[in-house]
């Protein structure tokens, strides 16, 4: 059961170590929770809008996404998640949930209960803090989304997203030389974005005349990082990188 923890959660030892270097006795610490691993097809609620969360949601492969429906059964993409994230990790102080948490691919996740999480950080401070420091940074992303939907063009909002994508990939070993997966379509680069499918269609197009991108096969490859971070104004401070070799 231990060689299955450790190779199960890997991916939140990595997110974890993108933070903050951890100890040995800290490692094993998070490689010991109980967890409970689950496959999952693409469009499935993780936990749903209103619900009560005993357990919190680890990423192990694939991606998610958090939302809302709102009026007339439109929806808003509020984040996205890849392999690493825990998008529910506030319901461990905050059970009631106030949005929906669901995959975007097909997608391998692990389910960590309450109590194993709190019995963590109440043995390992250390751990808390840098699960705290983690949702801080979650929040300096929604604070980044909030400027892109109100003041950036559609042209800059959608290089501001795709240099985070890029980069919060490359933290966690899951991308390099600026090529990354992008596993979304337009309409949901829509619902992230607040713009129409047209909309992100023709621009798009534009980068892609640019020569700044091209996405192909669910796959982003910058061809000019620099003029992409310029075009949007991208300064990566935010995400708080302990390591990062984008150059």
């Amino acid at each position: 059961m231990a060689s299955k923890s450790l190779h199960l959660l890997q991916p939140m030892i990595t997110k974890l170590e993108s933070i903050s270097p951890l100890t040995e006795e800290e490692r094993q610490a998070v490689e010991s929770l109980p967890v409970r691993a689950q496959a999952l097809r693409a469009d499935h609620d993780i936990i749903r809008d209103g619900e009560t969360a005993t357990q919190c949601c680890l990423i192990l492969d694939g991606w998610a996404c958090r939302y809302k429906i709102m009026g007339e059964g439109k929806r808003q993409i509020f984040s996205f998640h890849i392999a690493g994230d825990i998008p529910d990790l506030q319901s461990l102080h905050i059970p009631l949930m106030d949005h929906s948490l669901a995959t975007k691919t097909d997608a391998t996740v692990a389910f960590i209960p309450h109590e194993a999480l709190r019995d963590l950080i109440y043995r390992f401070p250390r751990l808390a803090a840098v699960l705290w420091r983690d949702t801080l940074v979650d929040a300096g992303i929604f604070r980044e989304w909030m400027a892109c939907m109100g003041r950036r063009s559609a042209y800059e909002h959608l290089a501001h997203l795709f240099c985070e994508l890029y980069l919060r990939q490359e933290a966690v070993e899951l991308a390099s030389k600026h090529r990354c997966a992008l596993p979304l379509t337009q309409a949901e680069l829509g619902d992230a974005t607040g713009l129409s499918t047209v909309h992100i269609n023709r621009t798009l197009q534009e980068m892609r005349g640019n020569g700044i991108i091209t996405l192909r096969s669910n796959t982003l490859a910058i061809l000019a990082w620099d003029e992409l971070v310029r075009a949007a104004e991208f300064d990566e401070a935010y995400l708080h990188l302990r390591r990062r070799s984008a150059e």
